[in-house]
Formats: structure tokens, C-alpha cells, sequence
């Protein structure tokens, strides 16, 4: 693409060097840009990409984006902010594939991975293509492989490469997680979202947004987006599920859906047994009876979000309870891993998240058997949510044991000492301290009986720890595995 055709959309403020270049590619990282690439110097939390434009250069960048000029012999495109801007080029630069595309983005603390896959798998059971965008990966339809993404929801140039990709495979859906960084960073800016889809929010992400008023602002931003002929769906059972309808455009329609609350789509009926809930969709003068493998009241909400978004695609309620009742659980959500105890693997990292994972397996304890929880906390993360997540643990289970989850530069031990200040005491036949994750995995074999149930949170589906000085491999699974069949 020629750069002239990058400065009419961009329109930078200023434009020092300019002379017309072929540009073959957009890098954000002078340490493997290659040659005719643009550079953006993207400000980070951490780093600043103005101080890498120098060797960007030396590499080949052919051109800049950046917020003040540099002293570099180089066409450069001076624009306010340059995490905007690389969302225009972008979008520029692969011809806005998201304007051919169904494109449904899901927001939320919890379950986004879930309702994703869920709306996914009932998209193929109605003899369409869909493509998912999220925290595992993104892959082109359910039963295809995950290609790696870095972040829940990509940075714009390889956020557009990958919906120009799913558009060049003939795919005409696509269902994506839509973080709150990502709205805040402009990452899905010039995204055109035919659907929004709000699941909860709860506290997570503070480190970053400092208040639950700002991460609020920043989901919000989806729901105030959308376009003409575009819908949004909206958890009303959810406290600020209220605040998002108010805060939804109004050329969008609204389908809401709860189970306490009256809605467009409710849940009646619900029941939960050890292989998994059933419940009873009623949405206008329509109700049917459905049966689903998974289990918790967290798995209703996530089953109603993906309902209620597949009606306002146009999918019949009985090919979506053909879909939901053949659908397994995603990786590392609510995973089952080991039998005799039964071993859960699972994702949940916040207050709510782990409440909600408890209480579900709370369900699947039978008599004699008790409820063990091994979790912990990420470093460099929200603290204030670490005693919390104690206190819940300690209520919810009868034993626990608190361990490291990613503490990355933060002392294992202080990470630790944050979540006990939650506890209500320390019986040390019930509450268990081990650093190691691995040996506290060997330590929950240790204290558990046959018919307990024993939930392993905060890591699920990822396979690494990210420690001070390094990252490792580190799988839940791999490890529950590994210590129970020995």
C-alpha cells in the first residue's frame, strides 16, 4: 500500500520527510519490524516505542507514526495518539474486513470464553461458518486449531490480519472477546460490530483502571458504538446490566435476558445434577426444556448469553437446543480432569469468578465427601481483590490450599501473606500454605479422600507461569494428572 493512501486516513496533524513509499506491513515491535514496514511508536504502560524508532529505522521502517518528531531522515506522521492511529492504519491497510463480517463482540468479567464458543457451536449447528477471537487463540471453526494470540483481544494490526484472514476462508461470522483493555487502547476501533454482548461485571483489572466506574466506561464504549441495524444483549440479573442498556446506542435493538428478572429470554426450572443443569428457555410465548453438560448457575447466564445472541442472529430455538445439548466445555473452563476425587481445572482468577466456581462444585459434593480449593493470585495485578478471594475460598470450601499463580515480579511469599488477610483465622487443618504450585497440587492428592471434590483455580487452560526472571512450562492439568495417577 502506498503511504499517500495511509495519510489520507490517518490524517496526521503534521508530516515531516514525506515522500510516497510502498508500505508492505505494520510493526509496533523495532525488534522483529522488517524492512518497508511503518513503524508505530506505541506508548506503552511500560515502555515508550519512541525511544525504539532509531533502530526500527536501522531495520528498514520506511516510514512513522508518532506524537512528536524525531531526528530520523524518514517520512514521518505526526498524530495525537498514536494507539488510535495504528487502529486507522490497520483498518486501512487490510480494507476493512469487519464490514463484511458478522462480527458479534462479547464483554464481561467472566465467562466471555465460554459464551463465545457457545454461540460458535450453535452458528455451525444452523449450517454456518463462524470464526472465534479470544483468550485461547482464534480458530476458524470448533473442531480447527487454535492459532496463538497474545492478548484476550488482539492489537489492531493483528486483530484486522485475522479478520481479513477469516474473511478470505469464506466465513461470514465471527465472535470475539472484547477486553476492556482492548476498548480502552482503540484496538477494535474502526471494528464494525453487527452484535454486543454484556455478561457481568465484577471486580477484575483495577490495577489498570484504578476504579470499577472507569472499567465500567470502558466496556460501555462497545454498547455505545454500535450502528443502525446492529443489536446488543444485555444480563439484566447483572447490577450494572441497567447502566449498559442506558449507555447502548439507540439505532441498536436490545434483547435482554436473566434468570431472577423478567426478560426477552429467561431461564425456568433451573435444576443442577453431577452431569450437569437443565433448565427451561422461555423467551416470548415459546419455552423449551434443555439439557446441558455443564454445570453452575455461572453456566445458565453463559448458555442464556449465547441463546439470546442466536435469536437475534435469526437461529430457532430448537436448533439452539440441539447445539447447547451437544456442546461439551471449553478448555480449562469448569474441566474435569481426574475422577475419585473429582478434579476441576478452571480459569477463575477474580472475587466472583472463584465464588462462582465453588459454588458450582459445592453442588457435585456427595455425602462424606468435602470441597478443597487450591488456588492463588497474580502478581503485578490488583491486590486489592487478593484477601477477597481468601475470604471466599475460606467460606465457600471446607479446606484450602493457597499457593502461586503467576507471580511474575512480585515476592510469591507477599502475594500470598495479601490473600491470608481475608482469612478468618488459620486452622492448620484447614487452611495450607505451599509456594511451589506443582507441590501443592502433589499436597492436594495428599489431603483429599476419594469422594471429595478438589477445584484447582486461577490458571486453566494456560500452559506457563510467568515467574520473576523467566516463564515456564506449567500446566494444571498436565500437573493433576501427573500427581494422581502416580
Amino acid at each position: 500500500m502506498e503511504l499517500k493512501r495511509i495519510v489520507e486516513k490517518i490524517n496526521p496533524k503534521e508530516i515531516i520527510n514525506m515522500k510516497n513509499t510502498e508500505i508492505i506491513g505494520i510493526s509496533y515491535n523495532s525488534k522483529t519490524i522488517k524492512s518497508h514496514e511503518i513503524f508505530v511508536c506505541l506508548k506503552g504502560e511500560h515502555v515508550d516505542g519512541h525511544d525504539f524508532a532509531q533502530m526500527a529505522f536501522e531495520k528498514g521502517a520506511a516510514a512513522l507514526v508518532c506524537e512528536k518528531p524525531l531526528n530520523i531522515e524518514i517520512p514521518q506522521l505526526i498524530v495525537e495518539s498514536t494507539q488510535s492511529a495504528i487502529a486507522d492504519l490497520a483498518d486501512c491497510f487490510y480494507r476493512s474486513p469487519s464490514k463484511s463480517l458478522n462480527l458479534i463482540g462479547v464483554t464481561g468479567t467472566n465467562g466471555k470464553t465460554s459464551v463465545t464458543h457457545l454461540i460458535q457451536k450453535i452458528m455451525e449447528y444452523n449450517k454456518q461458518k463462524c470464526g472465534i477471537i479470544g483468550t485461547l487463540g482464534y480458530k476458524l471453526h470448533s473442531e480447527g486449531d487454535y492459532f496463538e494470540a497474545k492478548h484476550t483481544t488482539p492489537q489492531a494490526p493483528e486483530l484486522q490480519a485475522t479478520l481479513d484472514r477469516i474473511l478470505q476462508n469464506e466465513i461470514d461470522n465471527v465472535v470475539m472477546e472484547v477486553s476492556s483493555h482492548s476498548l480502552d487502547q482503540h484496538r477494535v476501533k474502526n471494528c464494525a460490530f453487527k452484535g454486543a454482548v454484556f455478561t457481568n461485571l465484577t471486580q477484575d483489572h483495577l490495577d489498570y483502571h484504578i476504579t470499577m466506574e472507569n472499567y465500567f466506561n470502558s466496556k460501555a464504549k462497545l454498547f455505545e458504538g454500535l450502528a443502525d441495524n446492529t443489536f446488543a444483549v444485555i444480563n439484566l440479573d447483572d447490577k450494572w446490566g441497567k447502566r449498559f442498556l442506558e449507555r447502548t446506542s439507540k439505532k441498536a435493538w436490545v434483547k435482554t435476558y436473566a434468570i431472577k428478572k423478567t426478560a426477552d429470554v429467561m431461564a425456568q426450572n433451573v435444576e443442577f445434577k453431577a452431569d450437569g443443569a437443565k433448565f427451561t428457555c422461555v423467551t416470548g410465548n415459546k419455552s423449551l426444556d434443555i439439557k446441558l453438560h455443564l454445570n453452575g448457575l455461572f453456566s445458565i447466564y453463559n448458555a442464556l448469553a449465547a441463546i439470546t445472541t442466536a435469536l437475534c442472529m435469526g437461529v430457532d430455538l430448537e436448533t439452539i437446543k440441539e447445539a447447547l445439548e451437544g456442546t461439551r466445555g471449553v478448555s480449562g473452563r469448569f474441566e474435569i480432569v481426574h475422577a475419585n476425587p473429582m478434579v476441576i481445572v478452571d480459569y477463575a482468577h477474580t472475587p466472583d469468578g472463584l465464588d462462582n466456581i465453588l459454588r458450582a462444585a459445592r453442588e457435585l459434593v456427595s455425602d462424606g465427601g468435602e470441597l478443597i480449593c487450591l488456588f492463588g493470585c497474580g502478581g503485578n495485578r490488583d491486590a486489592t481483590k487478593r484477601p477477597k478471594m481468601g475470604k471466599i475460598a475460606q467460606e465457600l470450601s471446607d479446606k484450602i490450599i493457597i499457593t502461586s499463580d503467576n507471580p511474575r515480579s512480585e515476592d510469591p511469599k507477599q502475594i500470598i501473606s495479601d490473600i491470608m488477610a481475608g482469612l478468618e483465622g488459620v486452622n492448620p487443618k484447614s487452611v495450607y500454605v505451599e509456594i511451589d504450585r506443582g507441590d501443592a497440587i502433589k499436597l492436594l492428592k495428599k489431603i483429599s479422600k476419594p469422594e471429595d471434590v478438589l477445584v484447582v483455580a486461577g490458571k486453566g487452560h494456560e500452559d506457563y507461569q510467568i515467574l520473576k526472571d523467566k516463564t515456564i512450562h506449567f500446566d494444571d492439568r498436565e500437573e493433576v494428572v501427573k500427581a494422581f495417577t502416580e
